[in-house]
């Protein structure tokens, strides 16, 4: 559910960004009774869901080739975060709950099982965030030769 919610997040605020960028100029020219109304095309607004942006461009700066040894490392980082966390899950975290469903509920045993599981917790946070906000898009980014990776500077 969580996933789902998520994604539609990211579907509502790019077509927020889609409708805020197309409607003004539909307007003008609407307004100016201009005989053709600038509409973008299918094929602009497909790739505007998946390229890794929120900010809708007719065009976007492409990279001439696809770094495919790029995207397979990025893929490979992606499944070595995964398998760090599951190693983490079983090692750490695992064994904590299991003995503590064993024993009798106290609140000590509650709080020593709680602070047990921030390390690992943190951890699993931060391969989250780095298999899917670095690893992840930009192994599409590079897919869809984005080349708008400097966007900040």
């Amino acid at each position: 559910a969580a996933v789902l919610l998520v994604l539609q997040v990211r579907l509502v605020m790019k077509a927020y960004s889609f409708i805020r960028e197309n409607v003004p100029r539909v307007l003008s020219s609407v307004k100016d009774k201009s005989s053709t109304v600038p509409v973008p095309r299918i094929s602009q607004y497909l790739y505007f869901l998946f390229a890794p942006t929120l900010i809708y461009r007719d065009n976007y700066p492409r990279n001439p080739t696809i770094r495919w040894g790029y995207v397979a490392t990025k893929f490979a980082q992606v499944l070595g975060s995964l398998f760090y966390a599951y190693y983490i899950f079983v090692r750490l975290c695992i064994p904590q709950f299991r003995n503590s469903s064993q024993e009798t509920f106290n609140l000590r045993g509650l709080v020593l099982c709680i602070f047990n599981s921030i390390l690992p917790g943190v951890l699993i946070l931060f391969l989250v965030f780095f298999a899917f906000l670095h690893c992840w898009l930009n192994a599409f980014a590079e897919m869809l030769r984005f080349a708008d990776r400097m966007f900040y500077k």
